[in-house]
């Protein structure tokens, strides 16, 4: 039985300027060949599965994509060629276009064909239903009324690669809500680190002994539940539209967020690797964005670690070394009435340690984008505009816009010198906040700072002899240095 994966349906972009992968199921030993408007290219089926290799092509549309085993023939229409990129990640990537800022009005308004994505279907358990829904899935366009269900994110993103390039774009979104980076490696990946094993460890200890019965009765509850919560809330947000957090977890209670464990959980390490990320690998992809890392933050201080591992992972599994890995560093956010924990801090750091040591890498610095006991900001044009600026400057050999960074430091004295990567100045009234630098013994305090162009001056009377400085060091805080091109300094800690 001849199958082409729904990636390559009617619709589908492919990658321009790279060999072009196209790969689906067949019977054993079958000879399958593919043609391209022309191009062809033939395999032999191995396992169920065909893998064919096209030559690299250049930016088109209207193409034709044609798949036969000599017995069966299926056709793809309305094929395009140009940039492709994944969108993976969490719940910041996932928010739909629908709920961000803009959303609604660009739903109704916005006709763009050459714009399109593809939904991966969010199902952690690969059974019957699962099959039918990646049946189901397909491409959609950019066109008045639709596009409802697009990551915000990746939807700003792509749309300033049209503006800019004039050529398709596809984005093939495949995200969940609430998950870890462990969720979406392999095992063999996750086995190959300390910190991954320990994931996998720790989960395999707390759903010991339960059965998948157990966990879909469990799940099933839980998803009831949380139908309740959200109602209320839904109710809550119709009857006032400027209704804030806190006032919803008073009226509606907090969010029952306690997903049971087991071996069908999305949450669980590797899981989504099996029932997601396999329904596209090994397809040809320009690059990825990714926003990931709240799940994380609190649960390992060497997110770097497996970071480092993903982009690895990804890379091997999409057949390109040098693959542009593009991310969003963590902005700020803390719970109403939380004590500020300094988790987040520690993982945009270890975001900072994966992009500093891995090539063809970028990170967007969104500092100033966090909202107060909203874990889920709905400005995402924002965020999708810097990921393009680092596309700019990984993919296409530009220079971006980027904030500024902290290069050096050294000690004159009892001051400490920190070089900027641009000059840097206050917004708004009041003296550069959140700054802290520390002596010999390791303990912070707040300094004062004169700021002279691209080089920060710090001193507190509590520390004679500095030697370390950090910025922005907290879950939550207000920002206010910003450099010459509207971009905030970057976090940073230089030890």
């Amino acid at each position: 039985m001849l199958k082409l994966a729904p990636l390559f349906g009617n619709g589908a972009v492919l990658c321009r300027g790279k060999e072009i992968r196209i790969f689906g199921e067949a019977d054993e030993g079958r000879t399958v060949t593919v043609t391209l408007d022309g191009d062809t290219a033939s395999c032999v089926a191995r396992g169920g599965r065909f893998l064919a290799r096209l030559a690299p092509r250049r930016a088109a549309t209207g193409c034709t994509l044609t798949v036969t085993d000599g017995a069966q023939t299926i056709t793809s229409t309305d094929v395009a060629i140009g940039e492709v990129y994944l969108a993976g990640g969490q719940s910041n990537m996932e928010l739909e276009l629908q709920n961000a800022d803009e959303g609604q009005q660009l739903i109704q308004t916005h006709n763009d064909p050459d714009l399109r994505y593809f939904n991966v279907p969010k199902k952690s358990v690969w059974n019957e239903d699962a099959l039918r829904a990646n049946a189901w899935s397909h491409w959609e366009k950019v066109s008045p009324g639709n596009a409802k269900d697009m990551s915000a994110v990746a939807y700003f993103f792509a749309r300033r690669l049209r503006e800019k390039l004039n050529v398709p774009v596809g984005v093939i979104d495949c995200y969940w809500g609430g998950t870890s980076i462990t969720c979406w490696m392999d095992e063999e990946a996750l086995a190959a680190t300390a910190e991954g094993r320990r994931y996998m460890e720790d989960y395999a200890a707390r759903s010991a002994g339960k059965t998948m019965a157990q966990w879909q009765q469990e799940e099933d509850a839980f998803q009831a539940e949380m139908t309740v919560w959200n109602n209320k809330v839904a109710e809550l947000k119709r009857e006032n539209p400027a209704i804030e957090w806190p006032e919803i977890n008073e009226k509606a209670g907090l969010c029952p967020w306690h997903p049971p464990v087991g071996p069908g959980s999305p949450y669980r390490p590797a899981g989504l690797a099996r029932t997601m990320m396999e329904r596209i690998v090994p397809a040809t992809l320009t690059g990825v964005i990714f926003y990931q890392g709240e799940e994380d933050s609190g649960r390992t201080t060497r997110y770097d670690v497996l970071m480092d591992s993903l982009i690895r992972t990804w890379r091997a599994w999409f057949r390109d070394e040098e693959l542009p890995f593009l991310f969003v560093q963590l902005p700020v956010w803390i719970a109403a009435g939380e004590t500020d924990p300094r988790s987040w801090p520690v993982l945009r750091h270890a975001q900072e340690l994966a992009w500093r040591r891995t090539r063809h890498t970028g990170m967007a610095c969104v500092i100033d984008c966090g909202e107060f006991d909203n874990i889920h900001p709905t400005d995402k044009r924002t965020v999708g505009e810097r990921l393009f600026e680092q596309a700019r400057t990984v993919v296409y050999g530009e220079v971006g816009e980027c904030s500024p960074r902290a290069v050096c430091k050294h000690t004159q004295g009892n001051t400490l010198v920190v070089s900027l990567t641009a000059p840097v100045s206050v917004r708004g009234e009041g003296p550069a906040r959140f700054l802290e630098i520390a002596g010999e013994d390791g303990v912070y305090h707040e300094a004062d700072a004169s700021i002279e162009g691209n080089t920060l001056r710090l001193t507190c009377d509590a520390v004679a002899n500095p030697v370390a400085v950090r910025y922005a060091h907290w879950n939550w805080c207000v920002v206010n240095l910003f450099g010459g091109n509207g971009l905030p300094l970057a976090p940073f800690i230089l030890e």
